[in-house]
């Protein structure tokens, strides 16, 4: 193959970097000829543009980098587009992490009652740019990294658009596995399995060579030997881990450990004011013209490994991977876990190539696993009802079903507080 278009839309965000500087140390896998950088703040565009030719500069890549507001124009052509969108920005996050706390409830830009004012404000806004890449070039591969993940997904898998989503938290913990076995990432293959931000590792394969088929399983030896550090950075109790026998998500500690949870967040404040304070000093970074990689600050952001994990992904959908790839990646359901409906989005190990994605099969999940996969299924099913057709009464029915809310009282102070701080983004309200 020739070449590759790729066009980022959200790409005056100051994550992108990251992405560029993974575009740039792995450009035989993914040889990009042009990157198109799309976003409306044009301030930041400049920015992000300007650091962006630096870097694939300093690293000997001759990629040409162009930026514009419309995504029309600028998806054209393009092989791929990557969304990565924050509607509303770092305010609405820290609105979406703060008023959830005052009935007592998590407040996360991505589960609860956070996530779903995150939803709500995300899938129309995407569902339209979509169209725009239809249009314009309906062969184009959608690359959601947009959270909630699942539901946005979900939404555009629906409406039929060429779509996959992408998540960082598998190729993390596959990172994570293969330097406490002091092993190459690529002999790493996860059993990993459940919704965007609701799974847990079942298996660790240490593979005989890359991409073989053969491997032993290595969970139990991790558990035994690195348990006390697993559980830590996990921010669960190790007891607990152990008796499990698997490596649960970090985000299952909003479920298993709820009302600890708030305590600690009423207690420290938003992540959202981390990550602007971050961000202010993050575009400080990007306004020198000497600056031509990336700061270390940046891994402070958050999203450890996209680039890699996005790379590993567009490579293979694009057919310049060097064939059929197995990737943990949000799919199409299509029965594979047949307790949930053929139209739900799973986050699961799956072949990756020119033809397309086809999660893997995989073996029954456990009653305490499947249980609450199928309650957040049904929540995601309502929420993204609620993000298309609006009403009121859809928000509660959507925030009544989620294990996090499940009470009326709650769910009615809740719907009221994310109407509340949601109009401005919600045409509907």
């Amino acid at each position: 193959m020739s070449a590759l278009k790729l066009a980022i839309v959200g790409g005056g965000s100051t994550y992108t970097p990251e992405l560029i500087d993974g575009f740039a140390r792995l450009r035989d896998t993914l040889p990009i000829a042009e990157l198109v950088l799309i976003d409306p703040a044009t301030d930041r565009l400049e920015l992000i543009g300007g650091l962006a030719r630096r870097i694939f500069a300093k690293q000997g890549h001759g990629a040409v980098v162009t930026t514009t507001t419309d995504v029309t124009a600028g998806v054209a052509d393009a092989d791929a587009v990557l969304l990565q969108l924050r509607v509303g920005g770092q305010a609405a996050r820290d609105r979406d992490e703060t008023w959830p706390l005052e009935c007592g409830c998590v407040g996360q830009e991505t589960t609860g009652a956070g996530g779903l004012a995150k939803a709500l404000r995300t899938v129309p806004v995407v569902l339209d740019i979509a169209e725009k890449v239809r249009r314009a070039n309906p062969d184009a591969w959608i690359v959601d990294f947009t959270n909630p993940v699942g539901i946005v997904t979900r939404a555009l898998q629906n409406a039929g658009h060429k779509a996959v989503g992408l998540c960082n938290v598998a190729i993390g913990f596959q990172r994570r596995f293969a330097g406490r076995l002091g092993v190459d990432p690529e002999l790493i293959r996860l059993d990993h399995v459940g919704l965007n931000h609701l799974t847990w590792e079942r298996g660790v394969t240490l593979l005989d060579a890359p991409g073989a088929a053969t491997g032993r399983e290595v969970l139990p030896e991790l558990l035994a030997g690195f348990g006390k550090e697993i559980s830590e950075d996990l921010r669960l109790p190790q007891r607990v881990v152990e008796r499990l026998g698997v490596v649960p998500s970090y985000y299952l500690r909003y479920f298993y450990q709820h009302d600890a949870v708030v305590e600690e967040l009423k207690a420290k404040g938003s992540r959202a004011a981390e990550v602007a304070e971050i961000e202010r000093q993050l575009l400080e970074m990007y306004a020198d013209p000497a600056l031509d990689t990336k700061p270390e600050l940046l891994g402070k952001r958050g999203g450890a490994f996209y680039s890699e994990a996005a790379v590993q992904l567009i490579a293979a959908l694009l057919g310049t991977g060097g064939g059929t790839s197995v990737q943990v990646v949000n799919a199409r359901n299509n029965g594979v876990l047949p307790f949930l409906p053929d139209d739900a989005v799973i986050e699961v190990p799956a072949e990756v190539d020119a033809a397309g994605v086809r999660p893997l099969p995989q073996r029954p999940v456990e009653p305490l696993y499947a249980g609450l996969i199928a309650a957040v299924t049904s929540y995601e099913q309502l929420a993204l009802d609620a993000a298309l057709r609006g009403g009121r009464d859809r928000v509660f029915d959507a925030l009544l079903a989620h294990p996090l809310v499940g009470q009326i009282e709650l769910a009615d102070q809740l719907t009221d507080r994310l109407l509340a701080h949601n109009r401005e983004h919600l045409a509907w309200a």
